[in-house]
C-alpha cells in the first residue's frame, strides 16, 4: 500500500538551519565577471566587453575611468601629469563635502574631476584633459576649473594643441557661485589659446552637461563625441516644462546634435586614437 501513499504537499524546513545559514549556501554569481548593459538592458561578460568597453549586442559605449582613457587613446609612456596637487576648499561650508571628497579620491585614484597633462597621441604632442564621471560625476568645482585653465595656459605657452575629453554633469553644487565662475574662467583662456592660432579639439563623452556643456565643451575647433552621448544644459523634464512640448525621443544625443550641426562628427570609440592623430596632423600638430 505504500506504493500508492499521497506526497507531502509541504516543504520539509530543516529546523537546525539558521536564515544565514542558508544565504550562504546560494550560489553567488560575482558582480566583477558580469555588466548590465544600460541601453540593451542584456547582462554581458565583462571580458566581452573588452578594453573598449563597448556592449557587443548594441554598441552602447560604457562609461569609463580617466586612466582607462589614457591607455585607449596616448601612444604608451607618454602621459606626463601637470598641476596635480591643487588643495580643494569648501568656501560655503557644504556639509560633509571634505570627507565625499575624501572617500572619492581613494576609490578612484584621482585628486579632482579632471587628470591634466601632455601626452603624444600618433608622435603629436599635446596638452591633454579627461574628465572622469565616477568622481563626483565630474562635476565643475574651483580646481577643475583650475587646471583646465592653467592647462590652456600651459598650452598656449608651449604653442601645443588641446584635446580635452569631456564629461559632466554640471556645476559642483557644494562650491556654490564659485562653481559658476568657473565657465568664464576657462572659457577666457581657451579664446587666448585660439588667439595664438592654436588647435582645441573637444570629444564629448557621456554624459557632458550643464555648465561644462555651455562652455569650454562646445568651444573646440572640432568638436568630436562618442555615439549616445546625452549631451546638454537644462534636463529634458525641464525643457518639456518650459516650452510645453514633448521633445523627440533622440533629443540631447549626440547624434541629434550631429544631425543639427552642433558636433562635427560621431567616432566609434576604438576608431578615436586614429581619428585625433589624423586631425591633429592637419591641424598642424606638433611632433
Amino acid at each position: 500500500m505504500a506504493l500508492f501513499s499521497k506526497k507531502d504537499k509541504y516543504i520539509r524546513i530543516n529546523p537546525n538551519r539558521s536564515i544565514k545559514e542558508a544565504a550562504q549556501a546560494k550560489p553567488e554569481v560575482p558582480d566583477e565577471l558580469f555588466a548590465k548593459c544600460p541601453a540593451c538592458q542584456h547582462t554581458i561578460y565583462k571580458k566581452d566587453l573588452g578594453k573598449t568597453k563597448v556592449c557587443p549586442l548594441c554598441s552602447y559605449n560604457f562609461r569609463i575611468s580617466a586612466f582607462e582613457r589614457l591607455e585607449l587613446t596616448i601612444d604608451p609612456a607618454s602621459f606626463k601629469e601637470l598641476f596635480s596637487g591643487i588643495e580643494t576648499k569648501n568656501p560655503i561650508n557644504f556639509p560633509n563635502y571634505m570627507e565625499k571628497l575624501a572617500t572619492v579620491r581613494e576609490k578612484t585614484g584621482l585628486d579632482e574631476a579632471v587628470l591634466t597633462g601632455t601626452a603624444t597621441i600618433c608622435d603629436h604632442k599635446i596638452a591633454l584633459g579627461i574628465m572622469d564621471s565616477n568622481f563626483i560625476m565630474a562635476s565643475m568645482g574651483t580646481v577643475v576649473g583650475e587646471k583646465i585653465t592653467r592647462l590652456f595656459e600651459y598650452a598656449t605657452e608651449e604653442k601645443l594643441p588641446v584635446v580635452l575629453f569631456t564629461a559632466s554633469g554640471g556645476a559642483r553644487m557644494q562650491e556654490g557661485i564659485m562653481s559658476l565662475m568657473q565657465m568664464a574662467k576657462i572659457s577666457a583662456a581657451v579664446q587666448r589659446h585660439s588667439k595664438a592660432g592654436l588647435f582645441y579639439l573637444t570629444v564629448l563623452t557621456d554624459p557632458t552637461t550643464g555648465g561644462v556643456t555651455a562652455s569650454f565643451a562646445m568651444e573646440g575647433d572640432i568638436i568630436l563625441a562618442e555615439p549616445q552621448t546625452l549631451i546638454g544644459f537644462a534636463g529634458r523634464r525641464v525643457i518639456e516644462s518650459t516650452v510645453r512640448e514633448n521633445l523627440p525621443d533622440d533629443f540631447q544625443k549626440a547624434e541629434f546634435l550631429l544631425e543639427h550641426g552642433f558636433v562635427d562628427a560621431i567616432v566609434e570609440r576604438a576608431e578615436l586614437r586614429d581619428k585625433i592623430g589624423q586631425l591633429l596632423g592637419l591641424h598642424g600638430g606638433q611632433i
